[in-house]
């Protein structure tokens, strides 16, 4: 058992609004995010970043929702380069024209990263209910000529799985650098609609065998990454390379988080940044200290020799499936609850014979409904 080490923060995400046009039944914004109000504005924005750099953070994202609601994007970005970060903004597309693609350039905006749903209309507009295909396509090509390096990112699931060898035709089509096919995580509205999103284990396999033969083909011209989903996996990921570790998420509404989900958890007392300052959360919060170190740990985790690896896998997956955000993640198959994925994936599997149930489109409706 040992003491946790408290090193600065690396990696500050900026959700800067929940706001989005698309509608996608896997976004990782909290269920509820409709009753969430109150954006901090541009000066709140401004004092978040300067404390965050003071305090040691180098990497900076721009998201959301769609970061690009913000008519104040441009003064963010430019005070960012001003502070010294590099930044990333993580987008839609949607509303990102030649005129705002300029503004931002000049502003000093180091990376974009493009999310697509699928290499086809019909698929891409479905799962995101909205006519944004095409759209995606232009801006693409805007990225690349403004000199950005083209990064995609596709999560992917059961209804886009099988045409992941299109989906990286679609990357080369569109001269990217780098593909991001990342399967999808089973939080917020995932994990409403993960009976209906869950791949089959033969879908994931020949998904990765697909994509490590396109690597052989296509050497360096597209970097493919591939990221298994946890339920398929027999040890959980270092969720955030450990809590409260590198990462520091503020949200819409000025919440200060160790994960994009930690609201879900009882018991964080969430700090807000219109309360406290930056270091104050970082170094001296309930909720950033709550699972560091090993001391929360519950047997496996406690004894087992890869708790340093892996910290005992993520806190809002284990708080989930097990109701309790202190027991070891049930990917984990050293977990006495590891029969609760088997059983999901059995569900999965069965649920896709019947659909009985349809997807949950991310809508502010049925973000109230889910909450009320």
């Amino acid at each position: 058992m040992t003491a946790p080490t408290i090193n600065p923060p690396f990696w500050l995400l900026a959700e800067l609004t929940y706001r989005c046009p698309l509608h996608c039944v896997f976004c990782y914004n909290p269920v509820n995010y409709a009753s969430i109000k109150n954006e901090l504005d541009t000066a709140d924005w401004i004092r978040v970043m300067r404390e965050a750099r003071a305090l040691g953070a180098t990497q900076l994202g721009f998201s959301g929702g769609e970061p690009l609601l913000r008519d104040d994007l441009e003064i963010l970005v430019t005070q960012a380069r001003e502070l010294g970060f590099y930044t990333n903004l993580i987008t839609s597309g949607v509303g990102l024209n030649e005129q705002r693609i300029a503004a931002l350039k000049t502003a000093g905006l180091d990376h974009i990263q493009l999310s697509f749903q699928d290499s086809t209309q019909e698929i891409n507009d479905f799962l995101s209910s909205t006519k944004t295909f095409e759209l995606k396509k232009k801006v693409a090509a805007l990225i690349k000529k403004y000199e950005y390096p083209m990064v995609m990112n596709v999560v992917l699931h059961r209804h886009n799985i099988p045409h992941v060898d299109k989906i990286i035709e679609m990357a080369l089509e569109l001269d990217a650098e780098y593909l991001e096919l990342a399967n999808t995580q089973y939080y917020g509205w995932a994990m409403k609609n993960r009976s209906q999103l869950l791949p089959t284990r033969e879908q994931l396999i020949v998904a990765e065998a697909t994509v490590n033969q396109y690597r052989e083909k296509i050497g360096k011209r597209c970097k493919l990454l591939f990221v298994v989903p946890d339920y398929f996996e027999d040890r959980p990921k270092a969720c955030m390379n450990g809590w409260g570790s590198i990462f520091l998420d503020i949200a819409p509404d000025g919440a200060a988080l160790p994960c994009h989900n930690a609201r879900e958890l009882p018991g964080l007392d969430i700090p807000n940044i219109k309360d406290f300052s930056i270091k104050d959360i970082w170094y001296d919060s309930k909720a950033f200290n709550f699972f560091r170190g090993d001391q929360w740990m519950q047997e496996p985790c406690r004894s087992c020799s890869e708790k340093e690896k892996d910290f005992g896998g993520c806190r809002c997956q284990a708080y989930l499936l097990t109701g309790d955000a202190a027991a070891t993640d049930p990917v984990c198959t050293k977990s006495p609850k590891h029969h609760l994925i088997e059983s999901a994936i059995s569900q999965s599997v069965n649920e896709q014979k019947t659909q009985e149930h349809p997807l949950i489109f991310r809508t502010d409706k049925n973000s109230r409904l889910l909450n009320s």
